[in-house]
């Protein structure tokens, strides 16, 4: 039975109304973020469940939050390890609100789909399996068994497996995400495309290529220790506030901080920690000692630049400085020769026309790093969504390999992941084009023979669906039609298939795109606790920094019908594999220390799974360019690479969009309809302009229009995209540039609009003109 019921809807429209917008703030966290909390939390979750969710986040014996992959310290945990995102993401998942078959019932497709995504996501947990079937209009209840047959009905009748795509959200657990990979290849494609391929696909493949491994080389640790961190591209104070909390620590002990960032984001301006005693009555602690306002897309013109001058600068300091480590670089390094030929030929000119900063700023940080003994860079999409993504990221870890700073305390590279888990999940073999050795270690531990045609991406999926090359489609959580690029492309392409799954905690808008025949299939949350035959059961996790450790949901579920993704992957396996298939389904759903047993044999540097995970603060995965400055590339080095410079022109009468997300959402969660530290409150359809940009097209500030984005096809023929009716907002952003947040801009980045080797839709870089309403 359910453990709460709305007798109605959620009676609030949830519809944006005239927006107000005041001054942007020059803080982040402190009291307010306290109370908005404890707010959020109270009125999702009641007090009683507010205490018991939130005493358990991020604490050695609860659960990992669902939000974002921002790692704990190592040692004792405050008492209130969590920020206010944290507990937002806490009160939807754990929300007293509930969906029931009596609520669709009351729905039509039509009407569901005519309300906006916010007021879906605040009608609650999803309570039973439901199916959309060709010619309803109404999701109807379906039991479990018939549900999985009908998926396997469908899949067996293809005439060929890489007909399907099954996608993978980032929050799915180590052990969930380990088994539906195995049914997929045990199935027979490796059709596997996950939220990477949208948000940090471009870091991956950039790290690679340079250092042999496609993950940050950095802890928590070496943060606190580093003496000149440069974040670039991302917005700590609403994507990972807790991080905050460590900037702070690096800055007591002498570490400079460099913000590089289009727009001003408050928290890395200043920052109160509302657990201590200055940020409650005090002033907080500054956080940027530089703030670089960078032009969209001049991140790897403004790290070239750096490159030319700390080459000029080691010329001018004599053999004996270190400020290019040779000793490194001729010891674990090739390409230096070619990469320094071509960053001595940098144009500096060039370099400040595509950045949009001054010469005596881009010598000030030339200056900071040939100081520094230990730096560290961190970015996150900022720089990823981008067309030349990967050379902008290559050209960071030229920086840093140059100076030695890999392998070494306090430096290193920090691509900062998003979605909690989503690091996770690509260990645990979520990617299309998983390597040799994976794959045959699973193919000697279960005796089946996994696929080695690498499967299709996000993007690569969208467009075999759109083409009718794909026709089903499953999702293991997230909300695929509101994350993706190319909204009406997508939402066509997801109608094209004979079957759509959405296996989901709550309502959002791909359960209402979707094709010929639907399922909903409700699954347990991190908060929720999850029982099988062995008893109760743990999962695991990966967090940005490479440590695993273990999540214990606790809470009761909105439901008895609602199943764990082990249980939901292992009883769909059965069905579609048949009782026969070699690998133990039933074992695994009744004891998940099985499944982390089968890890430990599969996935390198797992070894001792079940007793390394169980340590107070888990276990830390293997990088051997981190423990022992060896690089597993094809030169068996570390790898410089001379990419020709790119940048981001502006068109005339055009700008450049980036699109991001109000410090009230996650992903596509809309929490609520304000962005409080960038002033906006009461909607989300919202455009950054600068001031000057507004004069030159004769708007001002409130003015309503519509954002076109302009692009050129294959064929070379002009296309455009429309987002319509947005308010503009006066905003200090570079010329030329502007800002609005996503899944609203996501019509205008066209599907085929990637950054060039990682396939990752630009979202960061989308050439659009206002058109006044």
């Amino acid at each position: 039975m359910t453990t709460a019921r709305n007798a109605r809807d959620v009676d609030a429209d949830y519809s944006e109304r005239d927006v107000e917008v005041g001054p942007a703030k020059d803080e982040a966290a402190g009291v307010k973020a306290v109370m908005v909390s404890l707010q959020r939390a109270v009125e999702q979750m009641g007090p009683v469940r507010t205490v018991a969710a939130l005493s358990k986040l991020n604490q050695r014996h609860g659960f990992d939050c669902p939000g974002c992959a921002w790692p704990e310290e190592h040692g004792g945990r405050k008492l209130a390890e969590f920020c206010e995102n944290g507990a937002k993401a806490v009160a939807e998942e754990a929300t007293k609100r509930v969906v029931t078959p009596e609520f669709f019932a009351r729905h039509t497709i039509a009407e569901l789909e005519a309300r906006p995504e916010y007021w879906l996501s605040q009608q609650g947990r999803l309570t039973h399996p439901m199916v959309l079937r060709p010619g309803d209009d109404h999701y109807r209840p379906i039991e479990w068994d018939d549900a999985y047959r009908l998926i396997a009905d469908e899949l067996r009748a293809l005439d060929d497996p890489n007909r399907a795509v099954f996608y993978t959200s980032g929050r799915t657990s180590n052990e969930a995400a380990f088994l539906y990979q195995l049914l997929v290849r045990s199935f027979g494609t490796n059709n596997l495309p996950d939220c990477s391929n949208m948000c940090h696909e471009s870091s991956g493949t950039a790290l690679i290529d340079a250092i042999g491994i496609g993950k940050g080389s950095v802890t928590v640790e070496d943060l606190v220790q580093s003496d000149l961190i440069l974040i670039a591209g991302q917005n700590p104070g609403t994507n990972h506030p807790r991080m905050l909390s460590i900037l702070e620590k690096a800055k007591a002990n002498g570490a400079k901080i460099v913000a590089i960032n289009p727009l001003p984001e408050a928290g890395l301006i200043r920052f109160k920690d509302p657990q201590k005693v200055h940020g409650v009555v005090g002033d907080g602690v500054p956080i940027a000692d530089e703030f670089v306002q960078i032009r969209i897309g001049g991140d790897m013109a403004l790290f070239a630049g750096l490159g030319r001058l700390l080459l000029e600068a080691q010329d001018e300091a004599g053999p004996g400085a270190k400020i290019v480590d040779r000793d490194f670089v001729d010891r674990y390094t090739a390409g230096f020769t070619e990469y320094e030929t071509r960053t001595r030929g940098i144009d500096l000119d060039t370099v400040l026309a595509a950045t949009g900063i001054g010469r005596d700023q881009l010598e000030r940080l030339a200056a900071m790093m040939a100081d520094s003994q230990r730096t560290i860079v961190c970015w996150a999409m900022g720089l990823t969504q981008h067309k030349h993504a990967v050379p902008s990221i290559t050209e960071i870890s030229n920086l840093l390999l140059m100076r030695g700073m890999i392998g070494k305390p306090g430096a290193g590279l920090c691509p900062v992941r998003g979605h909690s888990n989503v690091q996770g999940d690509r260990t645990m073999g979520i990617w299309e084009k998983m390597p040799e050795r994976f794959l045959a270690n699973l193919d000697d531990r279960f005796g089946i023979h996994s696929p080695r045609e690498h499967g299709l991406d996000t993007v690569g999926a969208i467009r075999a669906m759109r083409d009718g090359h794909a026709t089903v489609f499953m999702a293991m959580g997230g909300n695929f039609a509101s994350a993706t690029p190319d909204t009406p492309v997508t939402e066509a392409a997801l109608r094209n298939c004979s079957l759509t799954v959405q296996v989901s905690t709550k309502l959002n808008r791909s359960h209402l795109v979707h094709g010929r025949t639907a399922l909903i299939l409700p699954s347990l949350g991190r908060t929720d606790r999850d029982v099988q035959a062995g008893g109760k059961q743990l999962v695991s996790v990966e967090d940005s920094m490479s440590m695993v450790h273990l999540s214990r949901g606790s809470l009761r579920p909105p439901s008895d019908q609602v199943r764990s993704e082990v249980a939901i992957v292992c009883q769909l396996a059965r069905a579609v594999l048949g009782p026969e298939h070699r690998v133990p389904w039933e074992t695994f759903n009744a004891d998940y220390d099985t499944i982390r047993d089968a890890i430990a044999a599969v996935v390198p540097g797992c070894d001792d799974y079940n007793r390394r995970v169980r340590e107070p603060d888990g276990f830390q995965l293997p990088h051997p360019p981190r423990d022992s400055r060896e690089f597993h590339t094809a030169t068996g080095k570390a790898n410089f690479e001379a990419y020709p410079l790119e940048w981001v022109d502006v068109p005339e009468g055009r700008l450049v969009l980036q699109t991001l997300r109000s410090h009230d959402q996650y992903n596509t969660t809309i929490y609520g309809l304000d962005d409080r530290y960038r002033g906006v409150k009461g909607g989300r359809r919202v455009v950054f302009v600068n001031p000057a940009d507004l004069a030159t097209f004769g708007l001002s500030d409130g003015d309503r229009v519509d954002l076109v984005s302009e692009f050129t096809d294959a064929d070379g023929r002009l296309q455009e995209r429309r987002a319509q009716d947005f308010a503009v907002v006066a905003y200090s952003t570079p010329v030329g540039n502007a800002a609005a947040y996503y899944p609203e801009t996501n019509p205008l980045v066209p599907l085929d609009h990637t950054a060039a080797k990682s396939n990752t839709p630009v979202s960061k870089a989308v050439v659009i003109r206002l058109e006044r309403r």
